[in-house]
């Protein structure tokens, strides 16, 4: 990785790009409302302005930004206004009209089966990098990933 301390503009530029979309689509998946994504998104680059910390590889960088915006919805989602508002979002983001109905089934999921489900199939990260991602025990992680299909299947067989 490049040394930070010469030229941090470029450095922050270069972290936002290549981690702004799964940053954004996490973000997204956990909210359920697009302009409290983008503040999440904004409050996990500033995070990363404020803290500067060195990574080792960019996989650590993102799981770093990752875990960062899991938190940071975590704590938007307990705070007392968003427990007393109705969510905005009237569509969300799915490449087919099919994917609707299960982005939508996803989304009605307990935040810690909806965040290891987003993690898992849209991001792409396995078990292992999922449990180091949020700090829980592998084992968990697959526990709550089998009981969130459990959920699906007889959401869908319904």
């Amino acid at each position: 990785m490049t040394d930070q301390s010469i030229r941090p503009v470029d450095w922050i530029e270069g972290v936002v790009q290549r981690n702004k979309d799964k940053v954004y689509r996490t973000a997204l998946a956990i909210m359920h409302n697009v302009a409290d994504a983008e503040d999440v998104f904004q409050d996990a680059f500033i995070k990363l302005l404020e803290k500067q910390p060195h990574f080792e590889s960019f996989e650590h960088e993102a799981a770093w930004l990752i875990r960062v915006t899991v938190n940071l919805c975590k704590s938007r989602l307990r705070s007392f206004t968003r427990k007393n508002t109705q969510p905005l979002l009237d569509s969300y983001p799915a490449k087919a009209e099919e994917q609707h109905d299960l982005i939508q089934l996803v989304s009605s999921l307990p935040l810690k089966y909806k965040t290891v489900i987003h993690l898992y199939y849209y991001e792409g990260y396995s078990i292992k990098e999922i449990a180091g991602i949020t700090g829980r025990k592998a084992s968990t992680i697959g526990n709550h990933l089998a009981r969130a299909r459990l959920k699906l299947k007889g959401y869908l067989e319904d």
